[in-house]
Formats: C-alpha cells, sequence, structure tokens
C-alpha cells in the first residue's frame, strides 16, 4: 500500500484497546489535514480525507458509526449498499468514507453547502494556506426543500429559542409555539440565522437525522459539530448552497468522479453531466471510459479514481473493498478518538479501524 511522497511513517503495534501509531512527517501536501479535520487544498489538489474501513463492534448500527466517524447517515449508506444499515452485523466490515471533492465553486471562501452529498464546506484562511473543514448535515425534505443560492450569516445565536414556524403549527396543532432552550428544542445549542427567510444552520436534539432529508428547509449539524462551526464562521460570511450531484477533481495527475443520488431532479442524466464537467475542466481525455461509467451507475458518493490504468497514482487514499481490505499484510487500525488527536498531516492508508467510543445518541 502505497503512502503519500514525503512521508514515512513508522508504526508501533502496542493493543491497548487501540493500535498506537505514531509518523514522522517530512512535508506537507494539499488534501492531507493539517489539524484536526481540516484539510488543505489547491487548484492541482482538490479531493481531501481518506478512506478507511472499520469493523462493527457487537450490536453497533451503521447509523452510530456514523456519527463516531462524522459521518451523514447517507454517506455511509451508500457506501455499503450490501450491509444493513440497523444490523450490519458484529465484526462486519464497513467502508468509511472520509474523503470529498470539493464543491465547483470559484472562488471558494464562506460556507459551500451540497445539497445532494448533505455536506457543508467551510473555506478560510489559515495563516498563508488556504484550508476547508467540513461537517455532514441534514436537510429539508421534499416539498421543503432547502433553497440554493448565495446568502449570508446575518445572526449568530447561542441557546436559540424556537418560535414554530406557522407551517408547522398547522401540521402539529398539539405543538407550543415557542420551545426554550433544552433538550426539547430541534434547534441545538447554537444556531446561525441566513438571509433567507426562517433558515438556519443549527444543531439537533435528534442526530440520527443528520445525512436524511427531514427538515422544513433549514440545515443541522451534529451537536457536537455545530459548537465548531458556530466558533469559526463570522457575522456576515457567505454561504452558497448548491445542487453538484457531480463533481470532478484532481491529486495530482489523477482524476477522480465523486456522484451522488438526487433525488430532486428526476431524469437527470449523471453520465451527461460527467462528460459536461470533465469537457470544461479539460479532462475528458484523461480518463477511462470504463472507469467512469462503473462509477456513475454506482453512484457510491465518495471519489473514484477514473484515471487510465497506465496513469500514475498519486498517492491519494481512495478506496479498497473490505475483501481486498482483509488482504492486507499489515492492518493499521485506529479509533476515531485517536484519530482526532493527530495534529500533523499523515496519510491514514485503506485500513481497518478499531474504536471503543459509543455515540450518544439522544
Amino acid at each position: 500500500m502505497s503512502l503519500f511522497p514525503g512521508f514515512m511513517v513508522l508504526f508501533n503495534f502496542m493493543k491497548i484497546g487501540v493500535i498506537i501509531f505514531t509518523a514522522l512527517v517530512v512535508s506537507l501536501l494539499p488534501g492531507l489535514s493539517i489539524s484536526a479535520d481540516v484539510y488543505s487544498y489547491g487548484n492541482d489538489f482538490t479531493v481531501i480525507g481518506w478512506t478507511g474501513t472499520y469493523r462493527v463492534q457487537g450490536n453497533e448500527s451503521l447509523i452510530e458509526i456514523a456519527r463516531k466517524f462524522d459521518l451523514g447517515y447517507n454517506e455511509i449508506v451508500d457506501a455499503n449498499p450490501a450491509l444493513d444499515p440497523f444490523v450490519p452485523g458484529t465484526d462486519a466490515l464497513v467502508l468509511i468514507p472520509r474523503s470529498w471533492i470539493l464543491p465547483d465553486v470559484e472562488p471558494r471562501s464562506g460556507i459551500v453547502i451540497n445539497i445532494p452529498e448533505m455536506r457543508l464546506y467551510y473555506f478560510f484562511q489559515q495563516g498563508k494556506a488556504h484550508v476547508v473543514r467540513t461537517f455532514p448535515i441534514g436537510i429539508g425534505d421534499e416539498g421543503k426543500d432547502t433553497p440554493t443560492g448565495t446568502f449570508k450569516v446575518i445572526q449568530k445565536i447561542v441557546n436559540p429559542v424556537w418560535h414554530v414556524p406557522l407551517s408547522i403549527q398547522k401540521e402539529r396543532p398539539e405543538q407550543p409555539k415557542i420551545v426554550p432552550p433544552g433538550p426539547e428544542n430541534p434547534l441545538g445549542t447554537h444556531a446561525l440565522r441566513l438571509s433567507l427567510g426562517d433558515v438556519l444552520i443549527h444543531g439537533t436534539n435528534r442526530p440520527f437525522a443528520v445525512g436524511r432529508r427531514v427538515t422544513h428547509g433549514c440545515i443541522r449539524l451534529y451537536p457536537e459539530d455545530i459548537p465548531r462551526l458556530y466558533g469559526m464562521v463570522p457575522n456576515g460570511a457567505k454561504v452558497i448552497i448548491v445542487r453538484q450531484p457531480v463533481k470532478v477533481g484532481v491529486y495530482g495527475k489523477s482524476v477522480y468522479i465523486e456522484v451522488h443520488n438526487d433525488d430532486y431532479q428526476k431524469g437527470f442524466n449523471y453520465l451527461s453531466e460527467a462528460v459536461r464537467i470533465l469537457t470544461r475542466k479539460g479532462l475528458l481525455n484523461e480518463v477511462s471510459t470504463e472507469k467512469l461509467y462503473k462509477a456513475v451507475q454506482e453512484k457510491r458518493g465518495l471519489p473514484v479514481e477514473i484515471s487510465p490504468a497506465m496513469q500514475e497514482n498519486q498517492g491519494f487514499p481512495v478506496e479498497t473493498s473490505p475483501e481486498e481490505e482483509e488482504n492486507q499484510d499489515v492492518p493499521v487500525e485506529i479509533s476515531p478518538k485517536e484519530e482526532e488527536k493527530q495534529s500533523f498531516p499523515v496519510e491514514i492508508p485503506l485500513a481497518e479501524f478499531e474504536g471503543s467510543k459509543n455515540p450518544e445518541d439522544s
């Protein structure tokens, strides 16, 4: 298994709950985490993150595992179509799709939300580096769709009071018109009000809804994610909401595509959209037609390399199937908690992860 060029990784295997590893970093490349969940990027490096596998512990569901790795329900289900989301089975190997192609928005600054993938990106500068942080989200249900367009944050609220919209009062006559802060408040602990009617980016008291279309148009984050986003985003920040079911990115000379189901656009031609994007980016002649067709057909919701076979892979940690993963000579295991502690830019190989943290599901 290849690592990013310029890195030498030393693994010390000490099985005390989790396997601990240390890494010696000798250079920094775009697409790698430069601190916990913050990724650098550039024009030739628009694919970020890592992809690995995780072995189910006990009676865990994919919903619990998704939250453990800060993924939405849609992401983990699309990446693991053969597994039952509620009863995947003890010791089952789960693909963890923590890699993404950046949305096609220029300039990249402020908040960008891509509706089909149900994910929020926050672009900012850290020193001279252009960096991004990303979070899974829940969005508007059918008929109550989260609108697209360009907006801005006009108010930041801690412990928001929920003034129940008239539309919801009509649906639920028993619902109080005002819900104070607390465990019964669906807005959670923090909220960002947009210049878009009653639309908020907020937390939730129902974390299982992240990665689903269940809101009345608002954007909801996990309870543990909303304070992080709130602390980073200034009042007045730009917010761009787009609908991009097909994304194309590059890592060095390798070309990747990421395809998401988009139920909103009935009859949408994913292949035509992929060809259009590849043509616009001047990459159509740099891809394998067979790989492109397969990626579009499967719609796995994670970056898939579509460069021709002779194209040298640039080292991005791309998908390996669970069957291939089990054949690796030296599996590397790490818990989500341990991964969050890493403060250096190091590739997390396609490997089996072992975690001990059970997420709260309030």
